[in-house]
């Protein structure tokens, strides 16, 4: 259970790492708009790094239910002014790039990323070879569609099954592209094209897909299933208690890498977490 991203590696046989969200957006579900300006994202990012994040994941292209997509041109606008002072400032903090363009993915990488979270799990062809060129981690997610279709067919089989199918065949897609498999860490993609039984599903049969080998990422962070679960009408940040009752969950079934809003409350939840699968085993 090896993570490798450019010169960092993990060790997740029993670690978990907290990815802190970072939206250089206007339009993001969650805080869009909230860290647009460039000293904004780096004063959160410096916050989140404070507060325990392992990495922080920073993304200029909001993928929310809906949302259209951002040209690359614009999407590095927002995003290199925030890695350039990243970099000067915290040059050991692992940035992760949110982001489905490989020309994008190229640049963050230039500027000192380490790993590249992609939403449509290699859907730019060119990505896996930019990733492996540069030994950079990748996250492959699973996604029905594209961001602005995706909540139309949420209808599946057997909705683990088919996420654990489609995300081996993206990992042996990059792969054959050159992407080390001890590079590929894979997410779910809850809420990504699922309804909220769907992603309960997930979240309960986790272990399914850490049967891959290969790390899990969950990000239910502030996501809308839970408050259908549990009948909240307030905006996302009134989600905590839930967001941190799906982290507690997709760490005891085996997640090794939570990507969150809330880093603070969710490091603390992991210490918990792991420590109590320490005791069982």
């Amino acid at each position: 259970m090896i993570w490798r991203c450019r010169d960092v590696t993990y060790d997740l046989t029993e670690r978990v790492l907290v990815m802190g969200i970072v939206n250089v957006t206007p339009d993001s579900f969650s805080d869009g708009g909230r860290y647009l300006a460039p000293e904004a994202a780096v004063a959160r990012a410096h916050l989140l790094l404070t507060e325990g994040a392992d990495l922080v994941d920073l993304g200029a292209e909001s993928t929310r239910p809906g949302s259209p997509a951002v040209p690359a041109a614009e999407q590095w606008r927002r995003l290199e002014p925030v890695l350039a002072r990243l970099h000067d400032e915290r040059p050991d903090a692992v940035v992760s790039v949110d982001t489905r363009s490989a020309e994008v993915a190229g640049w963050a990488l230039a500027a000192g990323a380490r790993v590249v979270n992609d939403v449509s799990a290699l859907g730019d062809r060119a990505m896996a070879g930019i990733v492996g060129g540069a030994g950079a981690g990748l996250v492959l997610m699973h996604m029905r569609g594209s961001p602005e279709i995706m909540q139309r067919d949420t209808a599946y089989d057997d909705v683990t099954r088919e996420v654990a199918r489609h995300l081996e065949s993206r990992m042996a897609a990059a792969e054959a592209a050159g992407v080390a498999r001890d590079r590929v860490a894979l997410d779910p993609g809850i809420g990504f094209g699922k309804s909220a039984e769907g992603s309960l599903a997930l979240l309960a049969r986790l272990p399914e897909l850490v049967a891959t080998g290969r790390p899990v990422l969950v990000g239910a962070s502030r996501k809308s299933f839970l408050a259908r679960l549990t009948g909240e009408d307030g905006p996302p940040e009134s989600r905590l208690a839930a967001s941190l009752a799906a982290a507690a969950i997709a760490v005891w079934q085996g997640a090794r890498i939570l990507r969150v809003h809330d880093v603070a409350d969710t490091v603390r939840v992991v210490r918990v977490a792991t420590a109590a699968k320490r005791v069982v085993r």
